[in-house]
């Protein structure tokens, strides 16, 4: 990817407005993606553990929200999305950098009065699952207000780990 990475598919991060494109349209692109991202980890896979897609690529960990917002979204999980001001308008996913480097932090939000609070402790544990799945070292915390999040991390020993 070049100086062009902003202009192709995005996947979501929580952080955007809600899908413009209809359902089969985006539903196609976050497949192609996805097939791309294993494809990126078959060819640069180390072998360690005998499945190349079983271990983010080095690919991912230079661009890991953008790989974990990419695997959530390709799982079927909901993205929450915000509005032109700002306002959050959906409940979901929201992937950002986390608080230590090379980390991304997970959290459920939604709009207030969506219920997202009641329901982030069995999504979260879903999102968890599918991460797993994948490769990503995965804990569940408690932070301010007592909100669950999730902090994703390569598993040690990945080349190009922090």
């Amino acid at each position: 990817m070049g100086s062009d990475e902003g202009a192709g598919f995005e996947p979501a991060t929580g952080d955007g407005p809600p899908p413009t494109e209809a359902a089969e349209v985006r539903a196609a692109s976050v497949r192609t993606a996805f097939e791309g991202l294993l494809q990126i980890r078959r060819l640069t896979g180390d072998g360690r553990t005998g499945d190349p897609e079983a271990a983010p690529a080095p690919w991912e960990l230079h661009r890991s929200v953008r790989a974990v917002a990419l695997a959530l979204e390709s799982s079927g999980a909901t993205p929450s999305a915000v509005d032109a001001s700002g306002h959050r308008v959906s409940a979901g996913y929201r992937v950002r950098t986390g608080e230590r480097a090379g980390s991304v932090r997970v959290d459920w939000a939604g709009p207030p009065g969506s219920g997202a609070a009641h329901h982030e402790e069995e999504a979260l544990g879903e999102c968890a699952e599918v991460l797993r799945q994948l490769g990503w070292t995965v804990l569940l915390y408690r932070g301010p207000r007592r909100r669950r999040y999730l902090e994703v991390e390569p598993p040690a020993g990945v080349a190009g780990a922090r």
